[in-house]
């Protein structure tokens, strides 16, 4: 399609922006492409206060635009919010051979990326969490300054999620819910305790 606008214009496409705290969750490859991602971004600003900006793809799509494209001039709406947070938190979804078992902490606030790893780890201690830049394929550490995760005044954290912690694996073959899969909810208890508990430990 080209570009960030032509996406948000496509039919079936819904763009959401609410803003609450400093602290913003964004998903903006939500829908149909990156399954789950606005879900838990949604789940974990509701529970923690923190805002919230998603682009969800219908059934019928899935455009891929890399992140430098998502451009705040082709939209009000992701303009505003990274006007409005100081931090983000950007949910992606990825799939890597070597990597089912592992979640990417990349972005360029480094001590936020840490805080985060540590809680990600308490609630999901089955899971390799890696916040060491140089473990992190180059493509997926989110550090390029047009990414719009280093947008913010503090920049943020990009977090790549595998398909089993999304509940899209062969692990998940037999649940039958209610709900969203454990270790999905973990994962989104450990987003709400990260920002909840974010200055408690003297980070500022």
């Amino acid at each position: 399609m080209g570009d960030f606008a032509t996406i948000l214009d496509a039919p079936g496409v819904e763009e959401v922006c609410e803003l609450r705290s400093p602290i913003g969750f964004m998903a903006y490859h939500g829908g149909n492409l990156e399954w789950l991602t606005d879900v838990i971004a949604r789940r974990a600003a509701d529970a923690s206060g923190a805002s919230l900006y998603a682009v969800i793809q219908p059934p019928t799509m899935r455009e891929h635009l890399s992140s430098t494209k998502v451009d705040p001039d082709d939209s009000p709406a992701l303009a505003a919010f990274l006007d409005h947070v100081e931090i983000v938190v950007t949910i992606h979804g990825f799939g890597r051979r070597g990597l089912f078992g592992s979640l990417l902490l990349g972005g360029r606030n480094r001590e936020f990326a840490e805080h985060v790893g540590e809680a990600l780890r308490t609630h999901l201690p089955a899971y390799d969490v890696l916040t060491d830049l140089d473990s992190i394929p180059e493509k997926l550490r989110g550090l390029h300054p047009r990414n719009p995760v280093n947008l913010a005044l503090r920049q943020g954290v990009q977090i790549e999620l595998p398909p089993r912690v999304r509940g899209s694996s062969p692990l998940w073959w037999d649940w039958e819910g209610p709900g969203l899969v454990p270790h999905t909810e973990s994962l989104i208890a450990g987003l709400v305790d990260a920002v909840s508990t974010w200055g408690s430990d003297g980070s500022t």
